[in-house]
């Protein structure tokens, strides 16, 4: 009897989500593996939905709901507005303060001009909260371009989304919700240097740099924590510049790569474009051995001399790109938004690169971001398949090298892309 009333509650909750026409697999969705669970937001209004992929907001607001000693928040800038996912986000922050929570927000000196002042005045107004500005751009010409937090040294999250209500809905965007011990303990001691290092800075205090790092294991361990740049990274943890040549020497078939922007270029201190070879050089010495290469950049990547440089790259054999353009969404132009700004790899379907660079000079070597990499099939598999539904969309288009390109200003409506 006791069994069957327990069916009937079961029956009814069932029917309860029915009614309110909620997708049952949606409610309890998650893709995790190895202590590493994957996170993607679709722009809406668009058929690359994920039900089984959580997405940002709510992974977020639990995690700060749940916290129970403190947060450390790393942010680029903060842009929320009223009534958004990101303000319901901010409120659960303003709930974990309220109940006694030491929270830490750092954010880029940069990013502060990009911020609106009403998400930074919200953000100063939480109780327990410390929040600074630094000034990375002191460190090599970087900012803090990592998109990262750490609640009670336990979990963290790293990913391409940014502080920012489009983020969270207008805009194509890759992340992890992490769990592995060792991997969180790296975060945190990479948010603690920044931390330490900010005050540094204010007070014009040399900086504590770092000479050697932590190798690349190879054969790949189950997985590995990258970061930059490499002088102001703790040694435990892989300088991504070191580590990113020998991991592309592992592909034996495939790479495909998802980033927003792509260019074998950098800003110098005189502003001027200077040659940034790494990530060029070893995708072409990798296509030249046989690997089969697949590029996808978004539409903003469309102006010079960035995108001379994707139609070279396209020209060398086995190699592919694609361009994506999100359309405008039915609310309006919407500025800096509808756009694919994921920053992922996956390797041979058995590696799985998730990260917060954009693939140009700048930032793998002079700015402060992160990159996770997994040896796992489950996530390399899920995130191929991810990778697939872009590819094969009406969304992305082959790279025409004979094509001229109209570059996209994205602050800015366009009526077209092309001549």
């Amino acid at each position: 009897m006791l069994n069957m009333m327990k069916a009937r509650r079961h029956l009814c909750r069932l029917a309860a989500f029915a009614i309110l026409g909620l997708n049952i697999g949606s409610v309890f969705a998650k893709v995790e593996s190895q202590g590493f669970e994957l996170i993607y937001n679709p722009p809406v209004e668009t058929s690359l939905e994920n039900p089984d992929i959580r997405s940002a907001a709510p992974v977020w607001r639990e995690m700060f709901d749940q916290a129970k000693q403190h947060i450390d928040i790393a942010q680029f800038y903060v842009y929320s507005q009223p009534k958004s996912d990101l303000d319901d986000v901010i409120a659960a922050l303003h709930r974990a303060g309220a109940r006694g929570i030491h929270i830490r927000f750092l954010v880029d000196k940069k990013g502060i001009g990009m911020s609106n002042p009403e998400t930074i005045a919200q953000i100063k107004a939480i109780p327990n909260l410390e929040f600074k500005e630094m000034d990375f751009a002191k460190i090599q010409n970087g900012i803090i371009h990592a998109k990262y937090f750490i609640v009670d040294g336990t979990t963290a999250f790293v990913g391409s989304q940014n502080f920012d209500w489009r983020a969270l809905r207008h805009i194509h965007e890759t992340g992890l919700r992490i769990t592995d011990k060792n991997t969180v303990q790296q975060i945190q001691d990479i948010f603690t240097m920044d931390w330490e290092n900010q005050q540094r800075l204010v007070q014009n205090i040399a900086l504590p740099r770092i000479q050697q790092h932590t190798q690349l294991p190879l054969p790949l361990a189950a997985h590995a924590l990258l970061a930059s740049p490499a002088e102001v990274t703790p040694e435990q943890t892989i300088d991504t510049q070191q580590a990113f040549p020998k991991l592309i020497q592992q592909a034996k078939n495939t790479i495909e790569i998802q980033v927003m922007q792509y260019a074998p270029l950098q800003y110098s201190d005189s502003g001027k474009r200077q040659f940034y070879g790494l990530i060029d050089n070893s995708l072409r010495a990798a296509a030249a051995r046989g690997v089969q290469i697949k590029l996808m950049v978004s539409n903003w990547n469309l102006k010079q001399p960035d995108l001379a440089w994707l139609k070279s790259l396209a020209l060398v054999p086995n190699v592919e790109v694609k361009i994506v353009t999100i359309p405008k969404s039915k609310d309006g132009f919407i500025p800096f938004s509808r756009v694919v700004h994921s920053k992922y790899m996956v390797i041979d379907q058995k590696i799985a690169w998730v990260g917060t660079s954009n693939w140009q000079g700048g930032y793998f070597d002079h700015s402060r971001n992160l990159e996770l990499v997994l040896n796992d099939v489950t996530m390399a598999r899920r995130l191929d398949q991810l990778y697939q539904q872009l590819w094969n969309s009406t969304y992305a288009e082959l790279l025409q090298v004979q094509r001229e390109y109209r570059p996209i200003n994205p602050a800015k409506e366009e009526l077209s892309v092309e001549f």
